[in-house]
């Protein structure tokens, strides 16, 4: 200070003798008197408080010396190039006056630890891993203001413009300090409101809906587009400019997009200034080739736009993308297709005129593979349509590209690339692909009105030891079926185009029913199915392929003994006629084939492309079961501007080779034919669709007119059918990159079908329906038919029929109720008979009940929904809630299914 202080004094005694001197050129002057401050030497140089700095670390930032001059100056340089060191929290110099010179320091303390607090929206391990203060680091200010700014910066990338962070230092023994961050993370900035001025032809609305970002409203409580994004803001601009000129507005453009931020740090408003412009037509549309294969006018003519329309920057860019796809079909890889335009502003019209640069005809030089670290690479090349030496096709490859993305072994959007060979007519396709988690685990659950709750899990790997092989098991529980399979499948048998494997089953199935007014559960029938299949399949040509199968299983029906069996026989009036008829062992041997056409862009999730599957079987090469059985599966895809558009129809029938065991027993068993309900039909239950029996019990007195029917004792029996149709329109908007990001893939959809064709049962029980005087058949007051109570004789185990005993206990005869003789009596049941009374007939009653064929009807019905896909941290996610609007009598329906599993 002293030296800046005689500098200054020094300057005072010189600056007013400067006009003088000019005043009076002529006379002689008198040379300026300069103070100059002292130059000492440095006798002695130390240093003093340092602890964990060496003394000579301390004075190699200062350029003092022993033996040198110094002064006022020099020392303040000193202090000043100490305490940029960052290593000191003070520096003074004593022993000016002598020469001998002490540096005086005070160091920095060590950071023994820091601490966030108040951060709750992001982790601690999210911002350590930003800020540079560490333990066991030299403290200063500078970084730790450094830090506050880092901090702050990841709660404006967050949204948050309102964080506030507050540094603290706890001051510890041996210069010891803890850091504290003091967060004060504050609300979400919201975009109030989004103005923008200068647009006359669309309203604030309409524009406000093409942006990614939106205002912050109650019913976009849970959105993340209502908060301020910088990266949005330049998006939207990009979307206002992409929608104009789709609409025909060329010389549009966005003149400023300013964001204010409100007083509280709360929310932003955000400003656009626009600038729309005339708007234009198509003019004259060309196409000029330099290539001489290709006819300019032919190619104007397949262009999406014409002379007059409406100008579409987006049809100017599928325009350059069809002719370079063209000319790709063509050989010609790198073809240069430039659009140039011709704008009259007068008569507001843009004319375009294509020009395909020329180009050398390509062939593929070489196929590069990389990035497979576990799929061998001859999986990846035998689903190449080109090899290395053809000539370059766009089709072709593209074509490869979806098999490869089909294959499900690599992520998605996966894109074959074309480079620069080695000379100009040469083609490198670049195949870098990133591996993705080949095996699922899945882990299904489900609740329903029917089985309660279900619990599924199968393990699959379909890309075995990375030779593209699918190694599968599976097993499934719940309160009414049991199954575990096993199967293999290797599809590129002796590298091939010949896939061949198998499967090894065991199937436990219970059918159930519905019962009382609760609709509770009763078991119906058990199947128990041991089995295996062979598969085989070729490819005819790219898109079509013939498979075949065998399949060898037995069958082995039951029913439950206690609940349906009297005197050890199946009883039709507690089981049904049509379920005793289904009791027994069988073994089917069945062959079968399908044609399938599959042109899909991807088996996991198709977007454009179709599939169809024709297939048949014949059983009988053996076994007991005979029939033969045709279905068909198709799927249409389509993707419309983002929006996946898909249809599906699929049916069935099945016909019997085999008589018709006896009157009312249709010959195709119950376990051979089709079943409609959840899964493939949302709206509806498990076998919730199709014919069924239904038996309803009477209460009251069919005498006394009190006779009504009651649900409490209601059974429901679903019983298949012989031919079936489902169809489905489902549709999957395109997702914002947010929603995109957590795996959700909602789609709405329309479903309609039917199951039918089964032969009417006979009837349980003949019961006759009561009469008038006149004749004419009576009804209860609730409409149902008047019926009188039944009866059946009572028999012994090998049919022969029992009489009621009238000696009871007298006369010598045994004391049972019922007798085998006609007349008379036997010392013991079933001996011989004497006397010459007749007995009456033993008999049981049967109360009436009410037996309806319901469900056998090929009118369509349908349902609507909406249904999500989630690949949440827990794995993929599948709930759909479904409304039928059309049903026929004795349908169930259900509202909502879910399913979840895992990969691995």
């Amino acid at each position: 200070m002293a030296g800046t202080m005689l500098s200054g004094v020094a300057m005072a005694q010189t600056t007013p003798a400067a006009p003088a001197a000019r005043a009076e050129q002529a006379a002689p002057t008198t040379p300026p008197v300069v103070v100059s401050a002292p130059v000492r030497t440095i006798r002695s140089l130390t240093v003093r408080g340092s602890q964990r700095i060496e003394p000579d670390t301390v004075l190699s930032y200062t350029k003092l010396r022993v033996g040198q001059p110094y002064t006022t100056e020099s020392l303040d340089q000193a202090i000043v190039d100490l305490l940029a060191s960052d290593l000191l929290a003070d520096a003074q110099i004593e022993g000016v006056e002598t020469g001998d010179i002490v540096v005086v320091v005070r160091e920095n303390p060590i950071i023994n630890r820091v601490v966030l607090e108040g951060n709750k929206r992001l982790k601690d391990d999210k911002i350590v891993k930003e800020i540079k203060l560490a333990p066991r680091q030299i403290f200063t200010r500078t970084a730790v203001r450094a830090d506050v700014a880092r901090i702050i910066e990841l709660y404006r990338r967050q949204g948050r413009f309102a964080a506030s962070v507050e540094p603290q230092m706890v001051m510890l023994d041996q210069n010891r300090v803890d850091v504290v961050f003091e967060i004060n993370e504050g609300p979400k900035s919201k975009v109030r409101q989004i103005n923008i001025i200068g647009n006359d032809v669309y309203s604030d609305s309409d524009l406000r809906k093409e942006m990614y970002t939106k205002q912050a409203r109650t019913f976009r409580l849970f959105s993340s587009a209502t908060s301020y994004d910088q990266d949005r803001l330049a998006a939207d601009q990009q979307k206002l400019r992409q929608y104009y000129l789709t609409q025909g507005y060329a010389d549009f453009r966005v003149i400023s997009a300013v964001a204010e931020l409100t007083p509280d740090k709360r929310d932003f408003i955000i400003t656009y200034v626009v600038e729309e412009g005339p708007r234009y037509k198509f003019g004259d549309v060309k196409v000029d080739s330099a290539i001489r294969d290709f006819d300019g006018e032919k190619l104007a003519k397949t262009l999406p736009m014409k002379s007059g329309d409406w100008y579409n920057a987006k049809l100017v860019e599928d325009s350059i993308d069809r002719l370079s796809e063209y000319a790709g079909l063509y050989g010609y890889a790198f073809a240069d297709v430039r659009p140039e335009f011709q704008r009259d502003r007068e008569n507001l019209t843009m004319g375009i005129n294509f020009f395909i640069g020329e180009a050398n005809r390509t062939y593929v030089e070489r196929i590069d593979i990389t990035g497979n670290t576990q799929t061998q690479d001859k999986v990846i090349r035998r689903e190449m349509r080109v090899a290395e030496g053809d000539a370059f096709n766009q089709f072709l490859v593209k074509r490869s590209q979806d098999r490869i993305n089909s294959l499900g072994y690599f992520a998605d959007k996966f894109e074959i690339k074309q480079e620069q060979g080695s000379a100009p007519d040469r083609v490198v396709l670049a195949a870098n692909v990133e591996e993705r988690s080949t095996g699922e685990l899945s882990l299904s659950a489900g609740f329903s009105s029917l089985e309660k709750f279900i619990l599924q899990a199968s393990i699959r790997q379909n890309n075995f030891r990375g030779k593209g092989q699918t190694l599968q098991a599976s097993a499934s529980y719940s309160s009414y079926s049991k199954s575990v399979e096993l199967g293999f499948t290797e599809p590129y048998l002796f590298d091939k185009n010949i896939a061949l494997g198998g499967t090894l089953f065991r199937r436990d199935f219970n059918s159930f029913n519905f019962y009382g007014s609760n609709r509770d559960r009763n078991e119906l029938y058990s199947q128990l199915s041991t089995g295996g299949s062979l598969v085989s399949g070729v490819s005819l040509t790219e898109y079509w392929q013939l498979s075949g199968r065998y399949t060898l299983q037995q069958d082995k029906v039951t029913l439950d003994r206690g609940n349906y069996y009297t005197n050890g026989e199946c009883d039709p009036l507690k089981a049904g006629r049509y379920l005793c008829e289904a009791i027994g062992n069988r073994i089917t041997s069945s062959i079968g084939t399908s044609l399938i056409y599959d042109s899909l862009n991807s088996r996991l999730r198709p977007s454009r492309g179709s599939r169809l599957v024709l297939g048949a079987d014949f059983a009988g090469l053996g076994g007991d079961v005979r029939y033969i059985r045709g279905r068909f599966d198709g799927d249409k895809y389509w993707n419309l501007g983002g929006w996946i558009l898909s249809a599906g129809l699929e049916g069935g029938y099945i016909h019997a080779l085999q008589k018709s065991p006896g009157e009312g027993v249709d010959p195709v068993r119950i376990t051979d034919r089709f079943y409609l309900g959840e899964p493939q039909f949302r709206g509806f239950d498990i076998r919730g669709v199709g014919p069924r029996i239904r038996r309803t019990n009477y209460t009251g007195d069919p005498f006394t007119g009190t006779q009504e029917l009651t649900t409490q004792n209601q059974f429901d029996d679903p019983l298949g059918g012989k031919a079936y149709y489902l169809g489905k329109l489902e549709l999957e908007p395109p997702l914002g990159s947010g929603i995109a990001e957590l795996g959700l893939r909602p789609s709405v959809f329309i479903q309609f079908g039917a199951l039918f064709g089964l032969k009417r049962p006979r009837p349980t029980f003949d019961f006759t329906q009561a009469t008038d005087a006149a004749g004419q058949p009576l009804f209860n007051k609730d409409g149902s038919p008047t019926l009188l109570p039944g009866s059946q004789p009572i028999t012994t185990s090998d049919g022969q029929p029992l009489y009621l005993n009238p000696y009871t206990g007298t006369n010598g005869a045994p004391a049972t109720r019922y007798t085998t003789c006609s007349t008379g009596y036997s010392a013991t049941y079933g001996g011989t008979c004497v006397g010459g009374e007749s007995n009456t007939p033993a008999i049981n009653t049967i109360a009436p009940f009410l037996e309806q064929f319901l469900g056998d009807s090929p009118k369509p019905r349908l349902s609507v929904g909406i249904g999500v896909n989630w690949n949440s941290p827990f794995g993929p996610l599948r709930i759909d809630v479904a409304k039928a609007l059309l049903k026929q009598k004795g349908d169930d329906t259900k509202l909502i299914t879910f399913n979840v599993g895992t990969q691995f």
